[in-house]
């Protein structure tokens, strides 16, 4: 398993992304089955049994010191790198390193067998939201998978449909794919205790373009200018991202939503659970997702949504959320109101659609991701 990003975000401190997490449930389930491989000083250092167990507790926060650890198990590992691991089953879940020169190499001459985990094809599908250059890495990732995986796992149909679409453009013979939704990547235990008195409503994720937090800003002023002191909070729960430069000018200088919209960089499992769980209802405004675990995590708690109208989310939550055009300020605006009224009817006929639902499991997920993995030694 390539843990290279894992290794290095937990090395600067960083908060595990959606992206980080699935990095992770994949190594808590196939942790004493792997070896872990991390990209060191231009070589691919491959750790032995005993250092992959220790990285892997590091990585998940379960040992003291862990970036201790990590850098002790790779230093040893980097002077035994003359080690060579050959015809493996080898796990790429969080896109590392494929773009990068001299990676699809390095598979074909250890002739290891590559099963990748394909989030999303955002950066191709829409440019606009993403940092300038992304597209093109975002072809070459999508190149080595193509081209050299085994298999590759997606997330939903709708990242299926997209990939599909993309090899038939490019000419590209797709691998056997699967879908296995995701599983939330923590546990959800919230505070019976209120974090605000006030009514608030909750937006969960980086702070990025694709996210639309500047649409919810903008409603917000508004509601403040109207309602003043009976304006509903905002809280804003993520980390700041790229290319949010609007954004963050509006958290920092715009007085008329001072004190109303609130903003979480940090936010632990067990507080973010609290705050989404006494909302009023999550927000999830995107231009783009390749699934939504923030949407997934809401209904788990029993907190209504009021989400895009994206085909992904109708795939995972079915009509259960309240839907709306992207570009629909003025019904973006209606519906928050109704939803600000505490045990309001929308909001209770939500939860009626709610009884019955069931979230995704990593348990589930990992049937499918078997299933592709012994359909290999079938075919040998």
């Amino acid at each position: 398993m390539d843990v290279s990003r894992l290794a290095d975000r937990m090395l600067k401190g960083r908060f595990p992304t959606g992206v980080d997490r699935v990095g992770l449930a994949y190594l808590q389930y196939f942790g004493v089955r792997a070896r872990a491989v991390v990209r060191f000083a231009g070589r691919w250092v491959v750790l032995s049994e005993s250092d992959t167990r220790r990285v892997f507790a590091a990585l998940l926060g379960t040992v003291a010191a862990p970036a201790k650890v990590l850098r002790r198990c790779v230093a040893r590992g980097y002077a035994l790198s003359w080690r060579q691991y050959h015809e493996a089953l080898f796990l790429n879940t969080v896109h590392s390193g494929l773009c990068q020169p001299g990676y699809a190499e390095e598979i074909v001459q250890r002739n290891l067998q590559p099963v990748f985990f394909l989030h999303d094809l955002i950066p191709i599908t829409h440019p606009e939201y993403c940092r300038p250059g992304e597209a093109e890495k975002h072809h070459r990732r999508l190149a080595v998978m193509l081209s050299l995986g085994r298999g590759i796992v997606v997330n939903s149909a709708a990242t299926r449909d997209e990939l599909i679409a993309y090899a038939l453009r490019h000419d590209y013979a797709l691998p056997p794919c699967v879908i296995a939704p995701l599983a939330p990547g923590h546990v959800l235990l919230p505070s019976l205790s209120r974090p605000l008195d006030a009514p608030y409503f909750v937006v969960l994720g980086t702070i990025e373009p694709r996210k639309n937090h500047l649409l919810l800003l903008n409603i917000w002023r508004e509601l403040v200018q109207t309602l003043g002191e009976a304006a509903p909070k905002l809280v804003v729960i993520g980390q700041r991202g790229w290319e949010c430069e609007q954004v963050v000018d509006m958290l920092e200088r715009c007085e008329a939503i001072g004190g109303v919209v609130l903003e979480k960089s940090v936010c632990e499992d067990h507080e973010l659970a609290t705050w989404l769980r006494h909302a009023q209802a999550l927000l999830f405004p995107s231009f783009a997702e390749g699934f939504g675990m923030p949407l997934i995590e809401a209904l788990m708690l029993g907190v209504p949504v009021i989400a895009s109208d994206l085909p992904v989310f109708h795939e995972i939550a079915g009509d259960i959320p309240e839907y709306l055009d992207v570009l629909d300020g003025v019904g973006w605006k209606r519906m928050i109101l109704a939803y600000a009224v505490p045990n309001s009817e929308a909001a209770q006929a939500q939860k009626r659609r709610m009884q019955g639902y069931a979230a995704p499991t990593w348990a589930q997920h990992f049937v499918v991701v078997e299933s592709l993995l012994a359909s290999f030694e079938e075919v040998v």
